[in-house]
């Protein structure tokens, strides 16, 4: 997954924007982030597209 492999390269504090047109996004993406630690700040649909916005966490995986 593009979103896991994007979050091992960030340092603690930094933030991510994500969007996703896969309905499957809803269930992985907070999977993922409840997997690595890292914060869900905020998630939103816009038409068609889902939109994540995730910061990484000091420690996570």
């Amino acid at each position: 997954m593009k979103t896991r492999k994007i979050l091992r390269t960030l340092n603690a504090g930094d933030e991510i924007k994500v969007t996703c047109t896969d309905p499957l996004a809803a269930i992985d993406i907070p999977n993922l982030i409840r997997e690595t630690g890292d914060r869900l700040i905020e998630q939103y649909v816009d038409g068609k597209r889902m939109i994540f916005r995730i910061a990484k966490a000091s420690g996570a995986h």
